[in-house]
C-alpha cells in the first residue's frame, strides 16, 4: 500500500520496535480472567522518566466510554506516569458505576506504582454495556505490576501488546530509530475501525526529550495522516485512545522535523497493520485520490468509496466494478466534473474521462493488496484512505460477537 510522503529517514521498524524499546519504559501483560479464553487481558505501561510528558487523542464519538472521560483529564496537564489497559470489557455505557470502576482502577494502579492516580491513563476495550468484573481486574493489575521488569527492548512490550487484543488475530508493534532516540508503539484493533480517530487502543513511547506541547502537535499531525485514514468498516467506537509518552531517557532533545516524521511513520505502520488484520478481510485496499482541488476533497472522496458496501463486496468477489467507485464519488461535494474522472484499479485504467477505459478483465484482484486510484482532474492535492473488503467472515464474526 502507498503511504503518506515521509522523509527518507522516517521508516517504521528501522530499529528496535515495541513500547519498551525506547529507554525509560517498562511493561507487562497478564491474564486476569476477563476473557473467557484465559488469554492475557490486562497490561501496564510505566514511564520511569526522568520526564513524564504525555499527549493523547481520543474518540470523537459523543457516547464515550468512562476510561476516555477519565484519561482526557489525566493528560490535560501534559503528564502521565503510567497507562493501565484491559481487554475483555469496554466499560462504555456503564453509568456512574463504570466511571467509579475506572477511578478505582487508576487509584489501585497508582498505589502499586507509587504515583498519583491523576497521572494514570486508563484504557478499556471489549463489549459495550457490561460492567467490568472488578474482582478479577484489580488482581490482574496486581499481577501486571508484579510482572514489570527493569526495562529494555524485550522486557514486557510484546506481552502488553498481546494483552490488549480483542478480535485481533495478531498483536501489533512498530518502531523508529531516530538520531539519538527511538520511538516505539503497540496497537489493537480489527473491527469498528473508522475515524475520528480510528477505533483502536494505541500506546506510543519515546525516550526523546520532547515538551508536552510539541508532543501534542506531532501526535495530532501523525494521527491525521495515519489512524484517521484507516477506515475498515465505517463504524466508530466509544473507546478510541492513542497516547504518547516521552521519558527523556535518551538525554537529548529530538529534531522536531525528524521526530514528527518518525512518529508519523510508526503511526502509519500500525494503521496499516490494523487494516491488514481487519475482521474477515481478504483484501487490503489503498484508495488514492489525486488531482483534487484540496486535501479535504481527496479525503472525502476516498472515504466515500471506502464506505461503499457495494464496492467492498465487489472487491471481495474479485470484480473490478468501477461503476461502484464512480457512484460513490458522485455522492460527495468534492469539486470535479463527471466527464473528466479517471479510475485505475491495480494499474489498469478501467474508467477514462467518466466513461469506459481499458478492458476490466485485465485487472487482477487475486492478490491481497488492491490499489484504487481516482483522478479528479480538479487540482493538485491528494490523500490516501486505507480500507478492506467486506466478506462473509466479517458478517459472521460480528453477528456472533456478544453471543
Amino acid at each position: 500500500m502507498s503511504t503518506p510522503a515521509l522523509p527518507q529517514t522516517a521508516t517504521a521498524e528501522q530499529g528496535p520496535f515495541g513500547i519498551t524499546a525506547p529507554a525509560g519504559f517498562r511493561a507487562a501483560g497478564v491474564p486476569a480472567g476477563l476473557k473467557s479464553t484465559g488469554k492475557p487481558d490486562v497490561a501496564v505501561v510505566v514511564n520511569d522518566g526522568p520526564l513524564k510528558h504525555a499527549a493523547a487523542v481520543f474518540t470523537s464519538n459523543r457516547v464515550a466510554a468512562a476510561p476516555v472521560h477519565w484519561s482526557r483529564q489525566v493528560v490535560s496537564d501534559g503528564r502521565a506516569d503510567a497507562v493501565v489497559l484491559n481487554s475483555g470489557g469496554a466499560n462504555a455505557c456503564t453509568g456512574p458505576e463504570g466511571f467509579g470502576n475506572t477511578h478505582r482502577t487508576a487509584e489501585h494502579t497508582a498505589e502499586r506504582l507509587g504515583v498519583s492516580a491523576s497521572d494514570v491513563v486508563v484504557c478499556s476495550t471489549g463489549l459495550i454495556g457490561v460492567q467490568l468484573p472488578m474482582d478479577r481486574l484489580i488482581p490482574g493489575v496486581d499481577a501486571a505490576v508484579d510482572a514489570l521488569g527493569t526495562g529494555g527492548e524485550h522486557d514486557g512490550g510484546a506481552a502488553a501488546a498481546a494483552a490488549i487484543m480483542t478480535t485481533d488475530s495478531v498483536s501489533k508493534q512498530s518502531g523508529f530509530a531516530g538520531t539519538g532516540y527511538s520511538i516505539g508503539g503497540m496497537a489493537k484493533g480489527a473491527g469498528m475501525l473508522a475515524p475520528g480517530l480510528a477505533t483502536m487502543l494505541v500506546v506510543l513511547t519515546t525516550d526523546a526529550a520532547v515538551e508536552p506541547a510539541e508532543l501534542d502537535r506531532a501526535l495530532r499531525a501523525a494521527t491525521r495522516v495515519s489512524f484517521d485514514r484507516a477506515d475498515s468498516d465505517g463504524c466508530m467506537s466509544t473507546n478510541d485512545t492513542v497516547v504518547l509518552l516521552a521519558s527523556g531517557a535518551a538525554g537529548a532533545p529530538a529534531d522536531p522535523e525528524e521526530f514528527a516524521a518518525g512518529l508519523a511513520a510508526v503511526c502509519t505502520d500500525l494503521a496499516l497493520q490494523l487494516i491488514h488484520d481487519a475482521e474477515g478481510a481478504a483484501h487490503d485496499i489503498a484508495i488514492r485520490t489525486f488531482n483534487a482541488a484540496d486535501e479535504a476533497d481527496a479525503e472525502v472522496v476516498g472515504r466515500a468509496v471506502a464506505r461503499s458496501n457495494l464496492f467492498k463486496t465487489a472487491i471481495f468477489g474479485q470484480d473490478p466494478n468501477w461503476g461502484r467507485v464512480l457512484s460513490a464519488v458522485g455522492t460527495t461535494d468534492a469539486a470535479f466534473e463527471p466527464d473528466r474522472l479517471n479510475v485505475s484499479i491495480n494499474g489498469v485504467q478501467v474508467c477514462r474521462a467518466g466513461g469506459v477505459g481499458e478492458d476490466r478483465d485485465l485487472v487482477d484482484l487475486s492478490g491481497r493488496e488492491v490499489t484504487v486510484e481516482i483522478d479528479l482532474a480538479a487540482g493538485e492535492a491528494e490523500a490516501t484512505i486505507w480500507t478492506n473488503d467486506l466478506t462473509h467472515d466479517y458478517v459472521h464474526e460480528n453477528s456472533a460477537y456478544s453471543s
